[in-house]
């Protein structure tokens, strides 16, 4: 018997699902990996920073698995809209979603719904070309910006921040985004942590490319890189060397400033009708290890705010899902019944792109013992479901026909390998030249 498996999400998560399925069911199984832009890759292709093209890659990895014969992609459809959790369970003998982590999680501080208070996942769904984001969403007018936050996603950002769009020009970034970036009036960029630097969540590779921008000089005060004791895991320790010397160095005066600040919390975002500034607290850690607010406070003159303090997960039409932990619930990737779920809407927002992978093979092996021997379950197909609906989802070969135009459209700016088209009208055009 072969299995038709629908796997919800085409990022790292959803392609991995696809690849166990192929590997341990031994060619017996149809996989439709359903996915609600006309591209694939997820977070490879618009949450990877453009100029990251070693890490970017991995989409090279990903088509592999997408070219695969017992495995088809299917653009453009939306669970809750062009198609409902029960559709699927007719149509297919299990559904895996894997959509990942969307959102960012809010500060939860007043002032925060002010215009230029943002999300890092907007700021990097445009640079990314991600068709959500219109490519005028950003106007970088404020000479101050300050990113909440220590961790890989806060770096990329406050990095493409301080580089110039020469520096940008060979990467993938949209032209309009580009000319934006070309027109910054950012000068000055802070980036806060509430903890010190042995808590930081960057890695020690990341850290290190921002000591080598050329058009920004990189500056921690000292005594915020101080640090009780040496007994710390290598790569801890290599942060703390890395911010130590940045606090050794004096500015070398590059046009901008990016300043490293740690023990420093945000309490208020400041502003009437746009952001203003940002008021921080100097914290510390209590007997318990809490941060708590010692009372001291500073106010940044920021026109912008960009949150980075972790991801979330967002709940599908017809999904159980958890308020509280921000997943669905399950039980090695069991859902319910026929119902499973790999990825970050599985496990949360941990580890790296290459996690996905046991992650994904968990949630297969579960797959495939709890319908060892049983029936099919589907009483019709996909196909016939949509062309009833009159729906046309986007194939592989409009995938590629997309890919095609920004590979040409990178030709004719003199730009890199390839610029990603903005918008979903666009796309459109790159694959229904006609219409």
């Amino acid at each position: 018997m072969t299995l038709r498996v629908a796997v919800i999400g085409s990022g790292p998560a959803g392609i991995y699902t696809a690849e166990a399925l192929v590997k341990q069911s031994a060619g017996q199984v149809e996989v439709d990996v359903i996915e609600r832009l006309p591209t694939p890759y997820g977070l490879v292709r618009y949450g990877v920073a453009p100029d990251h093209t070693s890490i970017k890659s991995i989409a090279n990895y990903l088509r592999r698995v997408l070219e695969l014969p017992e495995v088809r992609f299917l653009g453009g459809l939306t669970l809750g809209t062009e198609v409902t959790v029960g559709d699927l369970l007719t149509a297919y003998d299990a559904v895996v979603y894997a959509t990942g982590a969307m959102v960012d999680r809010k500060l939860g501080i007043p002032g925060e719904d002010l215009p230029g208070s943002v999300a890092a996942t907007d700021f990097v769904n445009w640079y990314c070309g991600h068709p959500d984001v219109d490519s005028s969403r950003f106007v970088l007018d404020s000479p101050e910006v300050a990113v909440i936050g220590v961790g890989n996603v806060a770096v990329d950002v406050v990095r493409i921040l301080a580089k110039t769009a020469d520096e940008l020009s060979p990467t993938d970034v949209p032209h309009d985004v580009l000319e934006r970036l070309e027109e910054s009036q950012v000068k000055a960029i802070h980036m806060v942590g509430r903890r010190g630097p042995e808590h930081a969540k960057f890695t020690l590779k990341e850290l290190r490319e921002l000591g080598e921008l050329t058009n920004a000089d990189v500056c921690v005060r000292p005594d915020e890189a101080v640090v009780p004791g040496d007994d710390f895991p290598r790569q801890i320790r290599g942060n703390i060397d890395v911010l130590r010397s940045w606090a050794a160095r004096e500015p070398a005066g590059r046009p901008r400033r990016l300043d490293v600040r740690f023990w420093m919390r945000p309490v208020e975002i400041l502003g009437s009708e746009r952001v203003e500034g940002l008021r921080l607290e100097r914290t510390r850690l209590s007997p318990e290890g809490r941060v708590v607010g010692t009372g001291e406070f500073e106010t940044l003159p920021v026109g912008m705010v960009l949150r980075s303090v972790g991801y979330q997960s967002v709940p599908l039409p017809g999904v159980p899902f958890s308020e509280e932990t921000m997943t669905v619930p399950h039980e090695a990737g069991r859902v319910r019944d026929r119902e499973y779920v790999s990825g970050w809407l599985k496990r949360g927002p941990t580890g790296v792109i290459g996690t996905n992978k046991s992650d994904a093979a968990e949630t297969v092996r579960t797959l495939l013992s709890d319908l060892a021997g049983r029936d099919p379950a589907r009483t019709t197909d996909i196909d016939t479901l949509l062309a009833e609906r009159g729906v046309r989802p986007v194939t592989y070969e409009q995938w590629l026909a997309i890919e095609a135009a920004e590979g040409e459209l990178a030709r004719s700016l003199g730009r890199g390998e390839r610029v990603k088209l903005a918008g979903l009208e666009a796309m459109l055009r790159a694959y229904h030249p006609g219409e």
